[in-house]
Order: C-alpha cells, then structure tokens, then sequence
C-alpha cells in the first residue's frame, strides 16, 4: 500500500472545510478495481459539494469528484485488468461514494468504460459528466426525430460545460445553433464553437405572457431550468423536443400544456449518474467521433488540486467558461 494526496472534505458543527491530505491507501472505500487517477473534472455538482450545499454528501471525511480518468493498478473484476486506462462518471462517486479528486481511487467495475481509442485521459475529463451530459442529450433528442434544418436548436447556458459541448458538437453536426447565455462578453468564443445566434438570458428568462409563441426551436439542450425552461417550451416546433440536463436556473418549472396538446411537443429527461453502460458506452464513441478536439481544447482550463475550492465558487457563480480539467498529479 501506498499514501496518496486528495482533496478531503471535514465536517464541523454543520460546516463543510477543504484541504489536500496525504492519505493511506487503506482508507479507501471497498470496490474492485483500484485506480491510479491521473485526471478528473469540475462540475457545477462538484461545486456544491465542495462548498457543503444540497445535502449531497451525508459522510464526512469524503473526497469529492464526481469524474475521474486514470489507470488500473489492481482489479478483481474480468472486464478490466492491470494497465487499462478506465474513465468514470455518474454512479453517485463523489457523492456518496469516494471519487475523482485524489490520486487514486477504488470502485466497483460495473461502473468503469475503457477509456475510447484515439481519446487522452486529459481530453476525456474535459468532456467529464458536462459533455457525456450533452451528448446523451443530443442522442435523446436525435432518437425524437430531431434532424439538421434551417430552424436552430436552442441550447441553454451555453457558456458553462455541458452547453458549450452541446454547442460545438450540435454545430459539428450542422444544426444551426442558438446558444442563451447571460454573459454578453463569451459571444465570441460561443460563435468560435459553432453558435449561429446568441440569445440573451434575461429574453429567455422573461415570459411573453402568452401561451404559444411563434415555432422558433428545432428542439433544444437545457441545462438551467426555471423559468426559462418554463418559455422555451412555447416557442418550440410542431413535434420538437427539450432535452432537460440541469438545475443551475431552478427546480421550479412554470408552464401549460399548451405546446404539448397543440403542438406535440416533448420534455426528455436526461440522467448521465445512473444512465446504463450501453448507453454511455455509445455516447463516448460519438464524442470521439462528432465533438471537434481543437473545440474541446479551446474550451478548456487545466488546473491542480489546490486549486479546487475557488474553483468551486467560481463554478457556482457562473464564472467558469467552458470545461476545467484537474490534473490531481499537480
């Protein structure tokens, strides 16, 4: 056994510390496949875990992170066998389970993919649960029928990770894109990725008062709810979809029934914690294939595990473009 350096979350009359550990190897959780962990990724999730929000966590001492990349160091599982480079998403790790931001990890197999040929561990924390997110979305909506034309698909917070994947991948596909976003300077590096036309957050946000609005959206991504959930559904297509993969706006959703009686239109919901092997497994095959690389590096920040906790604010903020990637090695 082997020490190894984590970012440990204490608990304290209620409030929630960080700090880097050097722990032992044997502290670990039970699962059957240890892992060396190069790579893990931050999500809004990972924010508020970090920051002791939503109850997330129950257990303290816990290591947050709900990705990791890395290689097998020992397994007891016949899919994966010392030396495989394994990725990890969802499965509530991170949660309550220990996950991604230590040096190394121990999981139980069933939850591991092999890591996609022709994909870096660096380039696949840069998807992370934000861009297989995104691209179980765009299955999910594909799957309803949603096919290139000359309307746009919407795509909600279109900035922050899971949006400025959907983005690049939904232009790469050659749907005309319009990306909501409420910071007015990300304009260009939205349109850099593909976007065609850039909403306005507070547009979106801002009911029109009327039940129907004009069929503008193709279909859209949304990864905010609320309230603008709640409008965009107004203004979609005859038979269009909305693929629903965040919160970040609200759990609250205030809308009728109108678009879905006289328009047929189509709430999908999309999970990426439990969402089964199969289908994770065909959504890393079409990120290899479908999200342009030099678009993926362009959207993303590499940083250590010091840097984590402002990070983390940062994320809950909105003020974290794109995709950041932790090197735990760092």
């Amino acid at each position: 056994m082997s020490d190894f350096r984590a970012l440990l979350l204490t608990e304290t009359e209620g409030k929630v510390a960080a700090a880097i550990e050097t722990l032992s190897e044997d502290r670990l959780p039970e699962g059957d496949v240890l892992i060396d962990v190069s790579h893990s990724s931050l999500n809004y999730k990972d924010g508020m875990i970090i920051n002791g929000l939503g109850r997330l966590v129950r257990k303290y001492p816990h290591v947050p992170g709900v990705d990791f990349t890395g290689t097998v160091a020992k397994s007891e599982h016949p899919n994966f066998k010392p030396g495989d480079t394994v990725i990890l998403t969802g499965w509530r790790v991170g949660e309550i389970h220990w996950g991604g931001f230590a040096e190394k990890a121990r999981v139980k197999g069933d939850w591991l993919v092999l890591l996609p040929e022709g994909l870096s561990p660096e380039r696949a924390m840069a998807v992370g649960t934000a861009g297989l997110t995104a691209m179980l979305a765009i299955l999910a909506l594909e799957d309803h029928g949603l096919k290139p034309s000359d309307a746009p698909v919407l795509v909600t917070g279109a900035a922050g990770g899971l949006g400025s994947v959907a983005v690049a991948v939904l232009a790469k596909l050659g749907y005309p894109v319009a990306a909501v976003t409420g910071r007015p300077e990300q304009e260009a590096f939205l349109r850099g990725l593909g976007a065609t036309e850039i909403v306005a957050r507070e547009a979106m946000a801002a009911p029109s008062g009327k039940p129907l609005d004009p069929e503008r959206w193709a279909g859209a991504v949304d990864a905010v709810g609320g309230a603008i959930l709640g409008n965009l559904v107004c203004g979609l297509r005859y038979g269009a979809s909305v693929a629903c993969c965040g919160n970040a706006g609200g759990i609250g959703l205030n809308t009728n029934v109108l678009p879905l009686l006289l328009r047929g239109v189509n709430f999908l919901g999309i999970d990426s914690v439990m969402c089964p092997i199969a289908r994770r497994k065909q959504a890393w095959q079409r990120i290899t294939q479908d999200l342009p690389m030099a678009h993926l590096d362009a959207l993303t920040q590499v940083v250590g595990l010091g840097d984590l906790p402002a990070m983390a604010n940062k994320i809950l903020k909105g003020e974290v473009r794109g995709r950041a990637v932790i090197d735990v090695r760092k």
